[in-house]
């Protein structure tokens, strides 16, 4: 994690990122009750005097407030939300057959999945399955090898309303969810399993288990995340939160232009990031390299480090 400036507007901190091009946002935005930005000219003006000079301020309305308010540049953002009644009404008319099938294997394959009280215990099991492997999804994992102070800071945010559920086989965690409830919804902060325990469906269960708690809590939506992500209009895991019930849920996003600079990073639409410039199939073909890179440069450091450790306890040091 590292330090980035920021400055506090109207009770919020707000950060800027990048170097070439500041953009300024509210930290941790979709987490923040309330609504997030109620005055944007406050947020403007003191912006726009402020030494680290932003070029762009961004800033969003909550999904379950879709129409919208201001008159700034926007563009439509996205996500994966799971409208809640009950329990029953998303087994039965939401999730898919194939969902059902897979909840029903973790039954069988003897997954146990539970509300956690968060405390040590869990923490060091969080730090377990973070460092299960160095690579996640074709790239270096940025939890794994963390210290214990520093998992059990990053993962006690908003402990007042978090959840912590979590995917268990013979008393091993293999997996775990936080979501944080925020108003009507609740929405997920971290969703992993070990991956070697795939085969047993613990993420089905867990998302079962959390659209079960919301239900009882009177909750909402659940929100997972994204529903289309940038250069990928379809892709396994948009498909897999679709087959959980989860559908497109569209919002407002506005990008205010500080500076000049702003104004023409805005104009080229810098702002939608390269993958939304780069052509699919030429996207893939990096993605691909890139993953094949990360495994040959990370997974041979953690088998020797592997064989290290092994060597060491045969010889009882």
């Amino acid at each position: 994690m590292r330090r980035v400036p920021s400055i506090r507007v109207d009770n919020r901190n707000v950060i800027v990122t990048g170097r070439f091009i500041k953009v300024a946002k509210v930290h941790d935005e979709p987490f923040l009750e309330g609504e997030v930005v109620r005055d944007p000219e406050l947020f403007v003006g003191q912006l726009s005097r402020w030494a680290k000079r932003p070029d762009v301020f961004q800033f969003a309305q909550k999904f379950t407030e879709p129409k919208p308010k201001f008159d700034y540049p926007m563009e439509w953002d996205n996500f994966a939300v799971a409208p809640i009644t009950t329990y029953k009404e998303w087994l039965q008319r939401q999730a898919k057959k194939d969902v059902k099938e897979n909840l029903r294997r973790a039954a069988r394959e003897g997954v146990v999945v539970k509300i956690c009280d968060y405390n040590d215990e869990l923490v060091w099991n969080i730090k377990r399955l973070y460092d299960e492997t160095p690579m996640r999804q074709g790239r270096p994992f940025w939890h794994y090898n963390k210290p214990f102070d520093k998992v059990k800071k990053e993962n006690g945010t908003y402990l007042e309303r978090s959840e912590y559920i979590g995917a268990f086989f013979e008393k091993e965690l293999i997996g775990f969810i936080k979501m944080v409830y925020v108003g009507d919804y609740a929405k997920t902060m971290q969703v992993i399993t070990k991956d070697r325990y795939f085969y047993k469906r613990p993420a089905n269960a867990m998302i079962a288990k959390a659209i079960e708690v919301c239900a009882e809590n009177g909750i909402k939506y659940f929100n997972y995340g994204f529903y289309e992500y940038p250069g990928k209009k379809e892709n396994s895991l948009t498909n897999f939160k679709s087959r959980h019930g989860l559908r497109r849920f569209n919002f407002p996003r506005y990008y205010v232009p500080l500076t000049l600079k702003g104004k023409i990073y805005l104009t080229l639409g810098l702002h939608r990031g390269l993958k939304r410039l780069i052509p699919r199939r030429i996207l893939s073909l990096l993605l691909k390299v890139r993953s094949a890179i990360h495994h040959e440069l990370l997974l041979p450091r953690k088998r020797q480090s592997g064989r290290r450790t092994l060597t060491k306890a045969s010889q009882g040091i």
